[in-house]
């Protein structure tokens, strides 16, 4: 009598690839893709002043700081995988909510849809610090941007085209993609990640890991990189749609340039090709200085509103680029044993960037108009270029032998060339 074997893929599922976690970050670009420039738009009909829109996000920003926080705490008593799919099902109630309509439901709405993406991001990061290996992590990255590049680039344009003809449709696709991507996590089976050892002692609160934190400048560097990077995205999505609407260029516009810039994540490999061949802190210092420059000329031509757009959809294309190289110097100093709570802290970025900028923008605007903010954050992606000099050199490049031992005759080659390229 045979004996029938369990098949190897349900007694071990295999290990997630990178082109899975492409996947899962292409759907969460149509979750957030299709309501990025619609949220701006809503807000301000609703509000009627680009100042208590800024107010809006300030507080949904210290909102979703706290909760990022807080977060690691709470996987150790919730597991991973249903803290992911909590903040899954969250995007659908954001949808919810902004269909039911007024300006609570679009607050509440803005709110839901902001912390989602904060659960999202920190069990997201943990996951691919778990399963990914370290030298390939840029890889991933790429691999990312890469599959999120539909969302990113059809998602703004279809969002306010579809808020034009109906308001609640452009939530109701983003719910709806929410649903998939809530179904691609559980077809992966990653279940809560690998566990590094057994616990000994009960977990340390996440806010202990603050000071760690604050002792290796690498993670700082790399934090400060994601949250003035974030800071020039927040300009260019929030604020450029309200420059378009009090220069009389039209409420689609911010979200038809949206769409035209993230068309660039399609190069993706090709720009990881270009960083590999020369270094990770010289693109980083690169795009920071570009988009400084952009933004700044933005502001000085203001006074012809198509001639700062223009500029401000180039100083963007270098903001891609950022999106690609400037995480990683964080991600290459992270501890595998603290994965979870530095993923917290990095995941924070978002959130001070989200306090930040509307914060600076509710002050600039207190003096200055709409082009003012584009001034001020000139400067602090300025300050980000002469940060990313100090980066080592050889950051994210392949260690090199030291020394190559002396080979007798007839022996084969310690390290020949084939061998060193694999490396």
């Amino acid at each position: 009598m045979h004996e029938r074997r369990i098949p190897e893929w349900l007694r071990h599922s295999p290990a997630p690839s990178i082109r899975d976690f492409g996947i899962l970050a292409g759907l969460e670009a149509v979750v957030r893709g299709s309501l990025i420039s619609v949220f701006p738009l809503a807000l301000y009909r609703s509000l009627g002043d680009a100042a208590l829109v800024s107010a809006s996000y300030f507080a949904v920003g210290i909102l979703s700081l706290i909760v990022g926080l807080l977060l690691p705490g709470l996987i150790r008593l919730i597991p991973r995988r249903w803290a992911y799919s909590i903040g899954t099902l969250m995007f659908v109630a954001s949808a919810a909510c902004a269909c039911w309509g007024g300006t609570t439901g679009m607050l509440l709405a803005l709110a839901l849809n902001t912390i989602a993406a904060v659960v999202t991001f920190i069990c997201f990061n943990a996951y691919v610090l778990d399963y990914i290996e370290r030298v390939e992590l840029g890889r991933c990255e790429t691999s990312r941007m890469f599959y999120s590049a539909l969302g990113w680039t059809a998602g703004p344009m279809v969002g306010v085209v579809m808020m034009k003809h109906w308001e609640p449709a452009p939530f109701l696709l983003s719910g709806f993609a929410a649903l998939v991507m809530l179904a691609t996590f559980w077809r992966m089976r990653m279940g809560n990640g690998k566990q590094i050892s057994k616990a000994r002692s009960p977990a340390a609160n996440p806010l202990a890991y603050l000071p760690r934190f604050l002792a290796q400048p690498r993670l700082i560097a790399g934090w400060l990189f994601a949250v003035i990077r974030s800071c020039g995205w927040w300009i260019y999505v929030v604020y450029l749609p309200i420059f378009a609407i009090e220069s009389n260029l039209g409420e689609e516009l911010g979200g038809f340039l949206l769409s035209f810039t993230n068309a660039a994540l399609f190069g993706a490999p090709l720009l990881q090709r270009w960083i590999q061949r020369h270094s990770i802190r010289f693109a980083v210092q690169f795009g920071f200085l570009i988009v400084a420059l952009c933004f700044t000329l933005a502001y000085l031509n203001s006074g012809q509103p198509w001639v700062a757009v223009i500029l401000l959809v180039m100083g963007s294309i270098a903001l891609i680029e950022l999106d690609i190289c400037a995480g990683l110097p964080f991600l290459m100093a992270v501890k595998p044993s603290e994965r979870t709570e530095m993923s917290a802290v990095y995941s924070s970025y978002r959130d001070v960037s989200g306090i930040l900028t509307p914060g600076l923008a509710w002050a600039v605007l207190l003096l200055l108009p709409v082009a003012g903010i584009f001034a001020a954050g000139g400067v602090a992606l300025a300050g980000a270029g002469l940060l990313a000099g100090k980066l080592h050199p050889r950051l994210g490049r392949p260690r090199q032998p030291q020394s190559a031992p002396v080979r007798q005759v007839g022996q084969s080659p310690a390290n020949s060339p084939r061998e060193l390229a694999a490396e």
